[in-house]
């Protein structure tokens, strides 16, 4: 039992106390937790590092990438206007030439005045004219003379005719009952036959006297017309636009171009505007479309009009189709000759796009545009334009309605390219009045 219990006493006095073993645990624990930590930390800070480092270059290539103002395509309104250049000229306008020679007698307008249909504008003194109506006049007496000597002539021929063909008639009965001889009977039936041409010819006679009657009177009735050509009227109301005649003025008839013309009549009231519209809008011009017309002359005011007539067909130069507007001009406001705007508003069934003029750029494909993809990655495709509004123009084809697009078109803006964009500069607010 004593050796029992000194080998106890042995082990316990080898064994170390349990405060030490609970340090040693402790030294052991905190030498794995640094160990880890320091496994942690080696692997975890580079990939911190790392992270920090793209984020810089991502960074530095958004500052570095080209800054771009984009703003998204719009739609046109469905009614558009339109302003074309005209030109003003009169509803009708005609030269008056002289009908009758002679000499100015009297004038009695002048260039500027307003005259009604009628109205006496000059007169012509031609002493020749006179001397013809008169020839003409005793022409007529002697074609009527001439046909009162063909009647006599006609009925004593008619006499001469009646004579001889009773005495043929009773010569034939003496010759039937052989009386006379044949030979007697044969003369008189001749007698009659040349009566018989007697009559003939003095009709014929009678018949051309008429007819120169009817020459003569036909010829003093132009006469007659004539003189009254000498005192020239206006032929419709309107304005003396030219007058190239004085008193005492040798004057020609006829209204060749080596004649001069005596008076310029232009109607006013009302006016007609001619226009030229492109072949885009010619679908839309129609008669009974109405406009309004301003002149630079009357600022401010507008004249109303309407579309009266087109040509029906475009102009192989210019695409253009003519087309006729109508004012009226009842206080002579407007002029002919004077060069006008016309505004026409028309409704289109499928409106176009708008973009800024600044976005597109024309290559040898034809004009294309920068559009912002996914990314900000910059793609190009090609448009077809419109109509040019100066700050706006209209994209018939290539672009929809909320695309975004690049607003300043540069040469550093390409397919594929990454771009930054941001908002574009909106102008200020002017202050104050206009700059000198």
């Amino acid at each position: 039992m004593s050796m029992e219990t000194g080998t106890q006493i042995d082990q316990t006095a080898h064994q170390p106390p349990a405060p030490a073993r609970r340090r040693k645990g402790l030294l052991v624990l905190l030498a794995t937790i640094v160990v880890l930590g320091a496994l942690w930390a080696l692997g975890y800070w580079p990939r911190v590092t790392r992270a920090k480092q793209l984020a810089a270059d991502a960074q530095a290539r958004q500052k570095s990438a080209a800054a771009v103002a984009v703003a998204p395509v719009k739609e046109a309104p469905a009614e558009v206007e339109i302003s074309l250049p005209g030109n003003i000229q009169a509803e009708t306008e005609t030269p008056i030439f002289a009908r009758a020679d002679g000499y100015v007698k009297q004038r009695t307008v002048d260039i500027g005045d307003r005259v009604k249909a009628g109205q006496l504008l000059a007169e012509i003194d031609s002493p020749e004219l006179e001397q013809q109506i008169r020839e003409a006049e005793a022409g007529r007496k002697r074609a009527q003379s001439a046909l009162r000597q063909a009647e006599a002539a006609l009925r004593q021929a008619r006499a001469n005719l009646e004579l001889a063909a009773v005495t043929a008639k009773r010569w034939q009965t003496l010759v039937d009952k052989g009386v006379l001889p044949r030979q007697e009977g044969d003369e008189k039936r001749a007698v009659l036959a040349a009566r018989t041409a007697d009559v003939a010819a003095a009709e014929a006679n009678v018949q051309g006297a008429q007819e120169n009657i009817a020459a003569s009177e036909a010829a003093l009735r132009r006469l007659m017309e004539l003189q009254s050509f000498r005192q020239v009227r206006a032929p419709f109301d309107g304005v003396i636009t030219g007058r190239n005649v004085e008193v005492g003025s040798l004057v020609s008839a006829g209204s060749s171009s080596a004649l001069r013309e005596m008076f310029r009549l232009a109607r006013i009231d009302p006016l007609r505007v001619f226009v030229n519209v492109p072949q885009s809008e010619a679908l839309s011009v129609r008669p009974g479309l109405a406009c309004t017309i301003e002149v630079d002359e009357h600022r401010g005011r507008l004249f109303p009009g309407k579309v009266t007539r087109t040509a029906n067909s475009l102009d192989a130069a210019s695409r253009t189709l003519l087309a006729e507007v109508q004012t009226p001009n009842p206080h002579g406001v407007l002029l002919p000759g004077m060069y006008a705007t016309v505004r026409f508003r028309l409704r289109r069934a499928e409106p176009p796009v708008l973009i800024p003029s600044a976005a597109f750029r024309n290559t040898e494909k034809g004009p294309v545009v920068a559009l912002l993809g996914e990314g900000s990655v910059v793609r190009l495709t090609g448009v077809k334009l419109g109509r040019d509004y100066g700050a706006q123009i209209e994209v018939i084809e290539g672009l929809r309605p909320g695309q975004k697009i690049v607003t300043n078109f540069t040469d550093e803006i390409r397919e594929g390219v990454k771009v930054r964009p941001v908002a574009p500069v909106k102008p200020a607010a002017k202050q104050g009045g206009p700059a000198k």
